[in-house]
């Protein structure tokens, strides 16, 4: 049984695409383990108020058909913030893709709910350094079983978490510890979710692209004020913009 001092949350996305700012949730599914090893579950499909793509639904068989009658975000944001709280966050590829797009879709509807007070355990990363596999590879090398409707929410949730309980009998080096879990599941140090600005050697926030690559934002902010009007304005993840915001809150009193 995992470890937990406070209930984790495992989480599976699917959505109309892979572009973090436009794309929505049209299906999400969680189950969420107390620290007792009790569990719950909740799985909702969500009518994204976009067209799904047809590549899209040919992977997850969710169409436009079958999501317009179901919630949308908006709807759904304040029950599942509730389900949330005091939750810590895992899931496979979760890092990269779930946890910014979920972020991304509670800034839409101002909905604040606090990323930065949670630890998050991503699967794919521990596998990955481990062993180099996709999730259906890694529910067959952990846990001698086939993986059947792969791409369905439900069906990943649960081999993720089953996946993540193997990784702990097998490798003894992987503490059973939410907080060193997380720890080895970061890629880096990113500031936001993209990793558009991260911190340095001091803790500082610093950009990580463009001409500006390797420089303090704040620094930035100050020689060039109309670059933060640039990204504010640009195609970025709003969480991306909220992290630059509250920086040049932070610094200058005013955004």
């Amino acid at each position: 049984m995992l470890q937990l001092t406070k209930p984790l949350a495992v989480i599976d996305l699917e959505t109309t695409g892979i572009n973090l700012a436009t794309d929505r949730i049209v299906e999400i599914a969680i189950v969420k383990v107390m620290p007792d090893g009790s569990k719950s579950v909740k799985h909702k499909l969500i009518n994204p108020e976009i067209p799904i793509p047809k590549q899209s639904s040919d992977i997850h068989g969710i169409t436009d058909e079958k999501v317009k009658d179901a919630q949308t975000f908006r709807q759904a944001a304040n029950e599942l913030k509730q389900f949330l709280d005091q939750c810590d966050l895992a899931g496979y590829n979760a890092l990269k893709f779930d946890i910014p797009v979920l972020a991304e879709e509670f800034l839409r509807v101002n909905v604040d709910f606090n990323f930065k007070k949670r630890r998050y355990v991503d699967v794919q990363v521990i596998f990955h350094k481990k062993e180099q596999r996709t999730l259906t590879a890694a529910y067959q090398f952990y846990c001698k079983k086939e993986l059947k409707d792969a791409h369905s929410s439900m069906a990943d949730t649960t081999a993720t978490y089953e996946v993540l309980k193997a990784q702990l009998d097998r490798y003894g080096d992987l503490e059973n510890d939410v907080e060193k879990l997380s720890e080895y599941s970061a890629y880096n140090n990113n500031a936001d979710f993209v990793g558009r600005i991260i911190y340095d050697e001091r803790g500082e926030e610093i950009f990580n692209f463009g001409k500006y690559k390797g420089k303090p934002v704040v620094q930035v902010f100050r020689e060039d004020p109309s670059y933060y009007s640039w990204m504010m304005n640009g195609d970025f993840s709003l969480y991306t913009k909220k992290v630059l915001t509250e920086i040049k809150l932070r610094e200058f009193g005013k955004a």
